[in-house]
């Protein structure tokens, strides 16, 4: 499987992903320089933010004759225009943009700058929107909205423009939260997102392609959309309401007027709408929003251990029911799962009785609770279930997400595999501390099932159903003795660890 590769242009973030070729564009808008290419529950502190009963009243107002006019009435003035400069420096000189050259990107964009030469330091402008959630002057947008401004400024429908500055980002969730030095602003009630339906009316409201205030109405499509590689933290509302460019950070309400998500990104073969757009939900906004203004950061719970999907395979190797969960691969030493007892090849059912459908469920949950916070694991330990209890740590700065998956690929069959003992040469050009015992993978032959699954030289294979494996003797005597039936292997790879099940052709 390819890796998506995120490049920036335009104050637009591109992910290619193999699949259908599609693009997903961050909706950051329209900024940019002519001729430049850059590619927990409780209300904080001092935070007044409203609920969403207090526009309940206004879906009562919606009829075929004035169709959603009283809702956009009460939206649009807690919806505003963010626009934020910038200073880009460069290492060299030269365009760094395929379409550096083409007439109509300038045309469009503006004409400056075509030379080759440029200045090793610009200034970038960028246009977004934002909401406010606050009388007192606390916004909600997108991280890439606001990130690196050395400036930010906001206008509201009143024509009224105000600097604003950044109370704090994380970029894990893409949710950024302003203030401004204004009181008795007009506020957007904040709803309930995990009461978004697929199906029900949304209007998504923002400043489109820097145009101005701009509303389109659709459904929810889909929620809890994950695996998109946009940001560490995705829980997205899929809605077919227009996103365009200049809509990230702006509104997604309901036919109550209520916020129910921010808009962030959209996906697309042109770059402009095309029926899909993605939101951050507001519950996950509003919890980000109220650690970042009373913590100063966001601080979130950390379990300390790597996890990888359930698959079918795997399912009946752990002689599950159904392939769901998540597979414990590897527990960090010291952690609080190490502490609880938590082992590699346990499979994670539910927290705090809410079930684990897949991994990415797990890592949400988690960095949702606060440090401190005592979870109820339900697990399954050598085809035994059983609860136990664990008390989260505090993520550490610069740690892997919890829940990031091992990099892809399983070998599913061992035909074709040739691996050599871990030399003391090899050990040094693998990086592997002397606790690391098993056998190298130097070579995999093409068209194989273990070709076909992933598996690759450099892997380091410690054990075979359980027993571990020093040499190369070992690894062939556990082999014959699992047969023609499936195998669990467990595998190093690039220092984490990750089960992979071996079944026959």
């Amino acid at each position: 499987m390819k890796e998506t590769t995120p490049t920036k242009n335009n104050g637009w973030i591109e992910v290619r992903r193999p699949i259908a070729a599609m693009i997903l564009l961050l909706a950051l808008g329209i900024g940019g320089v002519a001729g430049l290419w850059i590619t927990g529950r409780r209300s904080s502190q001092g935070v007044n933010i409203l609920l969403s009963t207090a526009s309940a009243a206004v879906s009562d107002q919606v009829s075929f004759t004035s169709g959603f006019t009283p809702v956009v009435d009460r939206v649009l003035p807690s919806v505003v225009n963010i626009s934020s400069a910038r200073i880009v420096r460069f290492a060299d000189s030269g365009p760094t943009s395929p379409f550096f050259f083409d007439p109509f990107f300038h045309e469009f964009f503006g004409g400056e700058g075509q030379g080759r030469d440029h200045p090793r330091e610009q200034r970038e402008l960028s246009l977004g929107s934002g909401v406010i959630v606050s009388p007192d002057g606390y916004l909600l947008t997108n991280n890439h909205v606001v990130e690196g401004a050395s400036e930010i400024r906001i206008s509201l429908t009143d024509k009224r423009e105000m600097k604003a500055k950044i109370v704090g980002t994380d970029p894990r969730t893409d949710i950024a939260v302003l203030k401004v030095d204004q009181k008795n602003l007009p506020v957007l009630p904040i709803g309930d997102s995990a009461g978004a339906k697929p199906g029900q009316f949304v209007l998504a409201v923002g400043n489109s392609f820097g145009l101005g205030q701009t509303v389109t109405l659709g459904i929810v499509s889909a929620t809890g959309r994950g695996n998109l590689h946009i940001v560490d933290y995705e829980d997205f509302i899929q809605t077919d309401a227009a996103i365009n460019p200049g809509n990230s950070g702006g509104a997604l309400v309901d036919v109550r007027g209520a916020l129910i998500g921010i808009n962030t990104a959209i996906l697309s073969r042109s770059g402009g709408n095309q029926g899909i757009g993605f939101a951050v939900p507001i519950n996950m906004a509003r919890q980000v929003m109220e650690r970042i203004v009373k913590e100063g950061k966001v601080v979130r719970g950390w379990l300390g251990v790597a996890i990888q999907p359930v698959t079918p395979t795997i399912a009946r190797a752990f002689g599950l029911e159904k392939p769901e969960g998540a597979l414990v691969a590897d527990v960090t030493p010291g952690s609080p799962a190490e502490k609880a007892g938590l082992r590699r090849g346990d499979v994670v059912l539910s927290i705090n009785g809410e079930r684990i459908t897949e991994t990415r469920e797990l890592s949400l949950k988690v960095a949702m609770l606060a440090p401190g916070t005592t979870v109820r694991l339900k697990i399954v330990r050598n085809r035994r279930e059983m609860e136990i209890p664990v008390v989260l740590g505090e993520q550490p700065p610069e740690r892997p997400v919890l829940g990031s998956e091992p990099e892809p690929g399983a070998a599913r069959a061992l035909e074709g595999v040739e691996v050599a003992d871990l030399t003391p040469q090899l050990r040094r050009q693998l990086e592997l501390p002397p606790r690391i015992s098993g056998v190298v993978v130097v070579g995999v032959e093409p068209g194989t099932p273990a070709a076909e699954a992933g598996l690759r030289r450099g892997d380091v294979i410690q054990e075979v159903n359980g027993q571990a494996v020093a040499n190369v003797s070992q690894f062939e005597q556990a082999v014959r003795r699992g047969g023609r039936e499936p195998m669990m292997l467990l595998v190093n790879r690039g220092g984490s660890t990750l089960f992979v099940v071996v079944e026959p052709r």
